[in-house]
């Protein structure tokens, strides 16, 4: 009887350690407001004008550029083109944010652009050095403040992965290390990691052994040219190419069916343009018209 009792015990136990597992292990996007993650590379206009509608309008958006990914020698040059490229699409309230020291990214009067901002943008370049500046700042804070007011937050390739909570290719010494030195994102999205890039660079196996490693994350993997705009807990695909999921059951599935007889035949997929998926399931949520000659699924 006492046996009995302690393997009951025990499975009770177990049940809920899997269950707070299960339940740490969600992937979840903001409460409020939004992401366009964008794989860099040149930007369509439907992102652009997906992140300016979400920023309010034209007329309405307070949007601030930071451009710290970029090296001193680049930065504001590329801090003025995106400055510029919103001005033609018709914002006329564009500010340029940008510090080296998390100290001063911790007074009031640096972050005061950001009080009223309705969208922040992030240039790329390496996310580390946006880590390095802003993460656990008064600045950190703000953004968040942002999101929780209804606005967007925004970035491409360094400011796509930094938008997560677990950044690869972070590390100092080269982007080619996906677990380095700097792992920690600003995390407006849950349990996610972002890979950039991904076809165009010839990365779309990259992201398999880091989610091995970190079952708990979700990889997302955009091409360039491509966004996925996170609202709650779902997002959608827009842009030119393509977006693929990275899923430890996916992974597995592949791995006990090496002969294609899983739904993909691999241990990923891709999502195309106004494909819809959900973080917390992690689910496609509307399958892609079928091709001619092609049964619906």
């Amino acid at each position: 009887m006492k046996k009995q009792l302690l393997v009951t015990t025990v499975f009770i136990a177990l049940m809920a350690t899997s269950g707070a597992q299960t339940a740490t292990s969600q992937t979840t996007g903001p409460d409020k407001g939004a992401l366009v993650i964008v794989g860099g590379g040149a930007m369509s206009p439907d992102i652009w004008n997906r992140f300016i509608e979400l920023a309010g309008g034209a007329a309405n958006a307070r949007i601030v550029v930071i451009p710290t990914a970029g090296d001193d020698s680049t930065l504001n040059a590329a801090g003025l083109r995106t400055q510029k490229r919103l001005n033609e699409l018709g914002v006329a309230n564009v500010t340029l944010l940008h510090t080296r020291d998390p100290k001063q990214a911790n007074q009031e009067a640096f972050v005061a652009p950001l009080e009223q901002a309705t969208g922040v943008w992030f240039d790329g370049g390496r996310h580390w050095r946006l880590a390095d500046s802003y993460l656990n700042t008064l600045a950190h804070t703000e953004f968040n403040a942002l999101l929780s007011r209804g606005g967007v937050i925004g970035g491409t390739s360094a400011g796509a992965t930094i938008l997560g909570s677990f950044m690869v290719r972070g590390d100092t010494k080269g982007n080619s290390i996906m677990v380095g030195d700097h792992t920690e994102g600003l995390g407006f999205a849950k349990n996610l990691t972002v890979d950039q890039h991904v076809l165009r660079r010839n990365r779309q196996f990259d992201l398999i052994e880091v989610i091995k490693a970190r079952p708990e994350l979700l990889g997302i993997g955009i091409d360039e040219s491509t966004a996925v705009v996170v609202q709650k807990n779902t997002f959608e695909v827009i842009g030119n190419s393509f977006v693929g999921i990275y899923d430890i059951n996916q992974i597995n599935s592949s791995a006990k069916f090496p002969s294609g007889q899983n739904s993909t035949g691999g241990p990923f997929y891709f999502l195309g343009k106004g494909q819809k998926f959900d973080l917390q399931t992690r689910k496609v949520i509307n399958q892609p018209a079928p091709r001619p000659n092609e049964p619906a699924r």
